[in-house]
């Protein structure tokens, strides 16, 4: 990879398997710094923060009723730390305090959602939490996905980032 790899401050709550805190790291780092071309100038950090929880499907539920209205469990929740002013669907300039990391905000990733997915797809476990967390990164990032179009466009670039990943650290992440 060309780009200088990020820092990455992750609060992490989760089982060491199939990743644990430190490859989570790694893989963000990777993401974040494939990404930095396409980002406003605002969202560009050498040290970004966010949490990652991995969790069940009942405190997943109890979020996806908190805060979005729905009922049952979802896949993937983003709750991104800065909110969108609705220029073209990205964040507003961040308040930046220093030399502190750019606060992203939490992905939160139902393990029990993502094996029956998993199944469903025919792939491993591990691949579909790859692929949720990079949903929910983008989501954090200002990515939204209204309409299928949209959709298709962000689907796409998750796909890329996998692809990258596994191609720029020697093959740690499957691609796609």
């Amino acid at each position: 990879m060309n780009q200088p790899l990020p820092e990455v401050d992750l609060a992490f709550e989760g089982p060491a398997e199939p990743l644990g805190c430190s490859a989570w790291e790694a893989l963000l780092a990777c993401w974040l710094a494939q990404l930095q071309a396409e980002l406003p100038a605002a969202l560009q950090a050498p040290t970004y923060s966010l949490g990652l929880q991995l969790c069940d499907d009942a405190t997943i539920a109890e979020l996806n009723s908190q805060w979005r209205q729905q009922s049952g469990p979802t896949d993937v929740l983003a709750f991104a730390a800065l909110e969108d002013d609705g220029a073209e669907g990205l964040p507003p300039l961040p308040v930046s305090a220093g030399d502190a990391p750019l606060e992203l905000g939490d992905i939160v990733i139902s393990l029990d959602t993502a094996g029956r997915q998993a199944i469903d797809h025919g792939h491993a476990l591990r691949d579909e939490l790859l692929f949720l967390a990079s949903h929910g990164l983008l989501h954090l990032l200002g990515w939204d996905h209204p309409d299928e179009a949209t959709l298709e466009v962000m689907l796409q670039r998750q796909h890329r980032l996998l692809a990258q990943t596994a191609a720029g650290i020697g093959g740690m992440v499957p691609s796609p």
